[in-house]
């Protein structure tokens, strides 16, 4: 779900070219045919991904909420020639779609599926992490900065989706499960000393989070 408004992502989308262009068939699937279609990466959020990783070109990438690919394809585009991406999703029919996605892609075999709880599947991947792109359950978003945060290269950047939650942050009095968890989040983050860190207003708002 896009909390900018729709005239805003329509006008950025309009002057931006930077999201792959042979996704957009996958994309427009997914937003046609899946009943969790708000849970995709917008368009132009995928550009910013593809981008980042290309300014990047990260050795190793990890996607904790993988979907059904639209955006680990992104992020693939910046991936070295010997470079890999594990992407974790907990839904295995999600993690299969994806599955047929990147096996059509030309960086397919550098894209490594994981299906599971990524809370007990991060321990048995023993890599440092160039780029980090988190978009999984809200309620595990601490944990999952904490389990990533010492596994991090020194150029290591972690990039954190869904930071507005809908502008459900914005509340005086905070009520839903995942509105409370990213609140609780941004304060965590803001409170870290270890971190230097900086929130953007794309889409759902994204904070990306480096070692200092």
């Amino acid at each position: 779900m896009d909390f900018i408004q729709q005239a805003a992502n329509d006008y950025v989308a309009h002057y931006s070219d930077a999201t792959p262009a042979y996704l957009r068939p996958m994309y427009e699937q997914t937003l046609l045919s899946h009943p969790h279609a708000h849970l995709q990466s917008n368009w132009n959020q995928g550009g910013f991904l593809s981008f980042f990783s290309k300014l990047m070109a990260p050795q190793t990438i990890l996607e904790i909420g993988t979907f059904t690919g639209f955006s680990t394809l992104c992020l693939a585009e910046g991936l070295t020639a010997t470079g890999t991406l594990d992407t974790i999703e907990l839904r295995a029919e999600d993690a299969n779609a994806a599955r047929v996605h990147f096996n059509a892609s030309a960086k397919g075999q550098q894209i490594i599926s994981h299906i599971g709880d990524a809370k007990n599947i991060l321990p048995t991947l023993h890599k440092q992490w160039d780029l980090v792109f988190i978009d999984a359950d809200k309620t595990g978003y601490i944990e999952y900065v904490n389990l990533v945060l010492p596994m991090l290269s020194d150029k290591g950047v972690i990039i954190a989706d869904n930071v507005l939650f809908h502008g459900q942050v914005f509340e005086e009095q905070i009520t839903g499960k995942n509105a409370l968890a990213i609140h609780a989040f941004n304060e965590y983050i803001l409170a870290h000393k270890g971190i230097e860190k900086i929130m953007l207003t794309v889409r759902d708002g994204l904070t990306l989070i480096r070692k200092k």
